[in-house]
């Protein structure tokens, strides 16, 4: 059987560095910070008392107030870059055969906003059991690709991919592997995540995973410094047209990049560790380059996992250089979370998009907020250190991995 060729002809993104694409794209070459003080809820027990929030966002802009209390904020933003997206795309809803159009979704963890405040509401009662019925809907992780599909009438494949911060590669994977194989025309794919509440914080807290920079949050996520402390929350969505490559040219649509292959593999290690060696690692991107039928050298571009923990910088940057020898040298590395913060199930989305407009501008984003350099970190290889860097990107590489070992990998490639 024949491969259908795969392209992205639509983006659209909801982060804490911009609310669109283009704004997304201006505050990743020009080393914008998302990070601040919580503004959600009163963190001064917390502690870390700062995040990656969204900036100017309000969901009346997008919905009826009514239909905005029947949704969960990671719902939301699954709704706004998906109509983002789609509109980019500049698909003809009226003239698309909807039975051939999917929509997978990427949510690490889903309505937690919505759980706690149930369940908090419970408590301070009387132990009767008074919840919201809208409380099962708002909550549920496929709730967001299901209300994608509603609204715009998509009756293709419909569900969510849940690998934790690997969720949104995971949908992007099989997005892919749908489309090439013929069974969909067009996957509306992506993920979001609204994990800034303090079920979350105090969560992520209890595990030693957060920075407890407070005094300086803006500078908090710096993956590859010596000084890191581990990664800064963020929340939002960014969401990919996945479409066929025959039936994007047939509509004249413009297309972005070829998505080439995809990876997965397990770390098969501990919880929330990785391995420290990078070994799941390295068979994700092996197993990657083989899926695209691309050699190590012929990538420009990756834009790492890169989350600004102690351990997990490290063993990444370990595996790349395992996989990719010399070569590793001449890649431009990156790690965008130093400016979102770290998306959770949204991350292989929003930096999917970032590699694909790295590819589009020949320009590399940097990795910002480095200044102490990290003896166990190889001083030849180019992180993009604090300064975008402008470079021809034919191949670009996304990694994205989740507690529980999951890791996935994503290869695109510049349209010949």
């Amino acid at each position: 059987m024949e491969l259908k060729r795969v392209v992205v002809t639509g983006l659209g993104a909801l982060t804490p560095i911009g609310n669109n694409i283009e704004e997304y794209w201006e505050g990743l070459k020009n080393g914008k910070s998302g990070a601040a003080p919580i503004t959600y809820f009163d963190a001064e027990k917390f502690k870390t008392k700062f995040a990656c929030e969204l900036k100017n966002f309000n969901a009346e802009d997008f919905f009826d107030r009514k239909e905005a209390r029947k949704l969960d904020k990671f719902a939301q933003y699954a709704l706004v870059a998906s109509d983002e997206a789609i509109k980019d795309s500049g698909i003809d809803l009226n003239v698309v055969n909807k039975l051939r159009v999917g929509v997978i979704w990427g949510a690490g963890i889903g309505g937690l906003e919505t759980f706690q405040d149930e369940v908090l509401a419970f408590g301070r009662g009387d132990g009767t059991p008074r919840f919201n019925p809208f409380f099962i809907p708002k909550m549920i992780a496929d709730i967001a690709p299901g209300n994608i599909s509603i609204k715009h009438g998509f009756m293709g494949p419909n569900y969510t991919t849940v690998s934790a911060c690997a969720s949104a590669a995971n949908a992007l994977i099989d997005a892919l592997n749908y489309i090439r194989l013929g069974y969909s025309d067009v996957i509306v794919t992506g993920g979001s995540e609204a994990a800034v509440a303090p079920a979350g914080m105090g969560g992520f807290n209890a595990m030693h995973a957060l920075s407890t920079r407070n005094e300086n949050p803006e500078t908090a996520s710096r993956p590859f410094d010596a000084t890191r402390d581990g990664f800064v929350l963020g929340e939002g969505g960014g969401a990919l047209i996945l479409e066929e490559y025959e039936h994007a040219k047939a509509r004249g649509a413009k297309i972005y990049a070829e998505v080439v292959g995809g990876g997965l593999s397990s770390d098969a290690h501990h919880m929330t560790a990785p391995h420290p060696e990078g070994i799941g690692v390295v068979a994700v991107m092996e197993n990657c380059l083989r899926n695209a039928g691309l050699n190590p050298e012929d990538v420009d571009h990756i834009n790492t996992h890169g989350t600004s923990t102690p351990l997990g910088d490290v063993a990444e940057l370990k595996a790349i250089k395992k996989v990719f020898g010399e070569h590793a040298k001449s890649i431009n590395i990156n790690s965008t979370k130093s400016m979102t913060g770290h998306l959770l199930g949204a991350a292989g989305a929003v930096e999917a998009i970032a590699s694909i407009l790295a590819m589009k501008h020949g320009i590399v984003p940097p990795t910002i907020n480095h200044e102490v350099a990290d003896e166990n970190i190889d001083p030849e290889l180019n992180l993009t250190l604090n300064k975008a860097q402008e470079r021809e990107v034919k191949v670009a590489m996304s990694n994205t991995f989740g507690f529980g070992g999951h890791n996935a990998c994503v290869l695109f490639k510049k349209l010949e």
